[in-house]
């Protein structure tokens, strides 16, 4: 496990996913919340964050948490040797983003851009509810398909399975 691709919908996990499995395996994850918003909720370019990810993709081991489809999305599957996608159900990423809102109200999480205070507000709400979470069976499809390709797959469908396969790690 070396090269880590980890991806799912908003409020799964993911970036608490990465951030312990970094502290496991001793690699520093890149979140791709914290190169997409600039200061304020200011949206980078494609430019700028392709800048920021093509030295991470050159690493021998790395972990890249994030959808963010237009970089680097084929690269990142093909490179990694491990792609794990957080498949959390819809209400509990709701309520996991609702609660994350109050434990960081008025904070920066670290794994967000600096000054990007945490909020939660009726069109994040539809994001995770609805909006975020099209295409579910093409991203099944892809498991699917990297699985055969000889990719190490983790399909995470609630919290107990996400501390299950840290525990794992741990071990």
């Amino acid at each position: 496990m070396d090269r880590i691709m980890i991806f799912g919908y908003a409020g799964g996990g993911k970036s608490t996913l990465a951030r312990k499995m970094g502290d496991i395996l001793g690699i520093e994850p890149l979140h791709f919340d914290s190169i997409h918003w600039l200061p304020n909720w200011v949206e980078s370019t494609v430019e700028y964050k392709k800048e920021k990810v093509k030295p991470v993709l050159e690493q021998d081991r790395w972990i890249i948490e994030g959808n963010y489809s237009k970089i680097y999305w084929g690269e990142r599957l093909e490179l990694a040797d491990t792609v794990i996608f957080v498949n959390v159900n819809r209400f509990t990423c709701f309520y996991q983003a609702w609660r994350r809102s109050r434990i960081y109200k008025g904070k920066t999480r670290p794994d967000m851009g600096e000054g990007c205070t945490e909020k939660f507000d009726f069109e994040f709400a539809k994001w995770i509810l609805f909006a975020g979470r099209k295409n579910h069976k093409k991203k099944l499809e892809l498991m699917a398909f990297l699985k055969e390709q000889g990719k190490d797959i983790y399909i995470l469908k609630s919290r107990k399975a996400i501390n299950k396969f840290l525990e794992g790690l741990s071990e």
